[in-house]
């Protein structure tokens, strides 16, 4: 059960930071399509940031889910964010090449 709900929480932050992703890329770099922005972001080194201000929207959920009490998947909610704090990382630093 609480594997699941773990579960829940992890798919929820990957769900709403793809989500803010792509609402920034539509806001800021609104003369280019998606998939082209983050190339865009990529060459110029800012896939990080890029990432990194899409993650903010994870605020929502996890304090939706703090206040409905279920702990379990605001941890999932943090989990999502750690592990996309090692990838962002590992971008940043070059160490996965060409993403796009």
């Amino acid at each position: 059960m609480i594997k699941k709900e773990l579960f829940i929480g992890v798919l929820i932050a990957l769900i709403v930071t793809i989500a803010g992703i792509f609402i920034y890329c539509t806001l800021f770099l609104s003369s280019y399509e998606f998939v082209e922005a983050l190339k865009i972001a990529e060459q110029n080194d800012r896939l990080g940031s890029v990432i990194a201000l899409g993650a903010l929207a994870n605020f929502l959920p996890f304090f939706v889910f703090l206040k409905k009490n279920q702990i379990y998947r605001a941890r999932g909610v943090v989990m999502f964010c750690l592990l996309l704090v090692l990838f962002i990382l590992l971008v940043n630093f070059s160490l996965i090449p060409n993403l796009f």
